[in-house]
C-alpha cells in the first residue's frame, strides 16, 4: 500500500461516513424506522442493499479461496439470483400484505406463536455461527495478508483488523438502523463492484504471456484444466490411475490421515443438484438478514423490482471472485510471480495449500494491481466485509428485540426498542468473537459456512415453502419439524466441531467417524426429507388449521382482492428483466461444463 492508495482508502471511509451522519440525522427513534426504515426504501436501494448485505466476507475470502482450490464447483450457489425471483414473484406477496416485521413473525401469523419463537433461536443460533463471526473472521484474513506486519498492544493485524471492522461497522448500524445500512450498502455496492472487476483486468492481463485479456482467459484454461472450469462434479473423483479411488489426505511422512470412500469433498453434482437449491431458497426467500431489506420497500411493486436488481448484480460474483481465485492459483502454479507460488502451492506436492487458498483474493491484489487502483480495491474488500457485517447486525437486534424483547414485555416505547436493539447487537458480537478460533481452524472459509447453512436450512426451508403452498399443514406440525430439524443439524455440528477446532480424529469406522465423513450436502438432504415427513405426519395427525386467521397467507386462502391487488403491481418490463437473468444463467451453465 502506497500513499496514494491510502489517499483512495481514506477518500471512501470519508464518503461513507458522511452518507452514514445525514441518513442517522434523517431518520426517527421509531421502531418502524429503526427496524424498517419506515418502509420507505425505493427498488434501486432495496436491490443494491440485498446484494451489498449477501456479497461480504464469505466471497472475498472464501469464494475465491473456493475458486483457487476448486475451480468454479461453488458457482452454482451465486447461480442461484433465481432464487431473488423466487422472493420477488411468490412470497413478496405474501410478505408484503403481511406487514410483518421478521420472518419469525410470519410464521406466527401463519402457524403458532412457539413456531415464531423457534425459528427466532435458530436464526440468531445460525447469525452467531456463521455470519458474524465469520464477518469479524475474513476482516482479520484481509487486514493480515496486507498488513502483514501490524501489531498492537501484543495484538497481531489479524485480530486488530478484525477489532476495527467490528467497531466502524457497529457504530454507524447501531445508531443508524436499517436506513443508514441499507444506503451505505447502496454506496458499497458500487464500490466493492468496480474494484473486484479492477482485480479480475489485472490478474488476466498478468496471467496473458502478451498482456491482454483475451490471453489471460486463454491461459486460465489451459493451467486450469477442464475440471476446475467444469460446474458438474463427479460423485466420485478419479483415482491417480485412471480407476474409481477413495478419497485421502496424505501427511508429509505418507501416512493416511483421513480416509472418506463414499463422498466427494469437491461437491459432487448429485448433492449440487439436490441440496444446493434448497439452501439458495431458504437464503434467499426466508432469510431475515435478506428478507429485511424487501420489507422495507412501501409497496409490492418496489420489493419485486428490487428483488429483479439483486438478481442481475448477484450474476457478477462467479467473474469477480471465483474467477479472481482460479486466476491467483494460475499465477501460482505456473510461477509467474514466485511470492505466490511459495504462499499457495506446496513444494513437495505440487498442489494448492487450501489452508493458504483463502486468502486468494487479497493476496492478487497485494502482487497485481497497480499503485493507486489497489487502493480502490482495498476501499472495495473493506466494503463488503463492513456492508454484509452491517446488515447481520441490524437483523440480528431485529429478530431479538421483535421476537423475544417486545413479546416478554409488553407496553415498551419505541425508544426502549431501538435502545435494547442496540444492546443486542453488542453482546452477540461479544460471542461472535469467541467463535473465531473455530473458523480459524477449519480448512476452507466458504466450506465452513456451506456446511453450517446446509444443516440449519432445510427445516425452515421446508416449513415455509409447503406452510405457504398446502394450507392443510398447521402450527404443531411446523413447531416438531423446526425441532427435530435443528436437534439433527446441532448433532452434526457437535461432531464436526472437534474435529475443526482441535483437529480431534475419531476412531475410524466408528459411528462418529462415519457421520463426520458423510459429506455435509449428502446429510443435509437426509434432514429435509426427515423434516418433510415430520412436517406432513404431524400435521395430517392433529387438527385442521382456521382458514379464516391464515387467509391471504396461503395459496389456498387467496382471495381474489389479493390476487387483483398483486397483479397491478407487475407489467411487461419485469417479466422481460426477470426472463433474461433466466437466460443468462442458462448460457452460464453451459459454458461452464468442462
Amino acid at each position: 500500500m502506497e500513499t496514494l492508495d491510502w489517499i483512495v482508502v481514506a477518500g471512501y471511509f470519508g464518503i461513507l461516513l458522511g452518507v452514514a451522519w445525514w441518513v442517522i440525522r434523517k431518520g426517527k427513534d421509531t421502531s418502524e424506522d429503526y427496524f424498517l426504515a419506515g418502509r420507505n426504501l425505493g427498488w434501486f436501494v432495496v436491490g443494491a442493499s440485498i446484494f451489498a448485505s449477501n456479497i461480504g466476507s464469505e466471497h472475498l475470502v472464501g469464494l475465491a479461496g473456493s475458486g483457487a482450490t476448486d475451480g468454479v464447483a461453488m458457482a452454482h450457489y451465486e447461480l442461484h439470483a433465481w432464487c431473488l425471483l423466487v422472493l420477488g414473484w411468490v412470497l413478496a406477496p405474501f410478505y408484503m400484505r403481511s406487514k410483518v416485521f421478521t420472518m419469525p413473525e410470519f410464521l406466527e401469523r401463519r402457524f403458532n406463536p412457539m413456531s415464531r419463537t423457534m425459528l427466532s433461536l435458530i436464526s440468531l443460533f445460525a447469525y452467531v455461527l456463521t455470519k458474524i463471526a465469520v464477518g469479524i473472521f475474513a476482516g482479520g484474513v484481509v487486514f493480515s495478508t496486507l498488513l502483514p506486519d501490524l501489531s498492537f498492544l501484543g495484538l497481531d493485524s489479524f485480530w486488530i483488523g478484525s477489532i476495527m471492522v467490528l467497531i466502524l461497522t457497529g457504530a454507524y448500524t447501531a445508531l443508524g438502523g436499517l436506513r443508514a445500512v441499507a444506503y451505505t450498502e447502496a454506496l458499497q455496492t458500487f464500490v466493492l463492484v468496480f474494484g473486484s472487476a479492477l482485480v479480475t483486468y489485472f490478474g488476466l492481463r498478468t496471467l496473458g504471456d502478451d498482456g491482454t485479456v483475451a490471453a489471460g482467459w486463454s491461459k486460465l484454461h489451459e493451467i486450469c484444466g477442464a475440471d476446475m472450469f467444469n460446474l458438474w462434479k463427479p460423485i466420485v473423483r478419479a483415482g491417480a490411475e485412471g480407476t474409481w479411488a477413495p478419497i485421502r489426505e496424505v501427511a508429509a511422512d505418507g501416512t493416511i490421515t483421513k480416509e472418506a470412500w463414499y463422498f466427494n469433498s469437491h461437491y459432487p453434482w448429485l448433492s449440487m443438484l439436490f441440496c444446493a437449491p434448497v439452501i439458495g431458497l431458504w437464503y434467499w426467500c426466508t432469510d431475515q438478514y435478506i428478507v429485511q431489506r424487501m420489507l422495507g420497500a412501501p409497496n409490492e411493486q418496489q420489493a419485486r423490482r428490487g428483488t429483479i436488481f439483486a438478481s442481475w448484480l448477484k450474476l457478477l460474483p462467479v467473474f469477480i471472485f471465483i474467477v479472481p481465485g482460479m486466476i491467483c492459483f494460475a499465477l501460482a502454479k505456473s510461477g509467474q510471480i514466485e511470492a505466490l507460488s511459495a504462499e499457495m502451492i506446496d513444494p513437495t506436492t505440487g498442489e494448492v495449500i487450501r489452508s493458504n487458498a483463502q486468502a486468494a483474493f487479497p493476496l492478487l491484489v497485494q502482487h497485481v494491481l497497480p499503485v493507486g487502483f489497489r487502493g480502490i480495491v482495498v476501499a472495495g474488500l473493506l466494503a463488503a466485509l463492513m456492508s454484509s457485517l452491517a446488515g447481520v447486525l441490524n437483523a440480528t437486534a431485529t429478530l431479538f428485540t421483535m421476537d423475544f424483547y417486545s413479546r416478554i414485555v409488553k407496553g415498551v416505547s419505541q425508544e426502549r426498542l431501538v435502545w435494547i436493539g442496540r444492546v443486542a447487537t453488542g453482546v452477540l458480537v461479544v460471542v461472535g468473537l469467541m467463535w473465531i478460533p473455530v473458523i480459524k481452524n477449519t480448512k476452507g472459509l466458504y466450506d465452513y459456512l456451506q456446511s453450517v447453512q446446509s444443516y440449519l436450512a432445510p427445516p425452515i426451508f421446508v416449513v415455509f415453502f409447503f406452510g405457504i403452498f398446502v394450507r392443510r399443514l398447521n402450527g404443531p406440525g411446523c413447531l416438531a419439524t423446526l425441532i427435530v430439524g435443528f436437534i439433527m443439524g446441532l448433532f452434526r455440528l457437535a461432531i464436526d466441531t472437534p474435529v475443526s477446532l482441535k483437529g480431534y480424529a475419531y476412531a475410524e469406522g466408528s459411528f462418529f467417524w462415519i457421520m463426520n465423513n458423510v459429506f455435509f450436502q449428502y446429510y443435509s438432504i437426509l434432514i429435509l426429507l426427515v423434516c418433510t415427513a415430520v412436517f406432513y405426519l404431524v400435521s395430517y395427525l392433529t387438527k385442521e388449521p382456521d382458514y379464516q386467521k391464515i387467509s391471504g397467507l396461503t395459496y389456498g386462502t387467496v382471495t381474489d382482492t389479493h390476487r387483483a391487488d398483486s397483479r397491478s403491481s407487475w407489467g411487461v418490463m419485469e417479466v422481460f428483466w426477470s426472463a433474461a437473468v433466466l437466460v443468462m444463467i442458462i448460457l452460464i451453465y453451459c459454458y461452464f461444463r468442462g
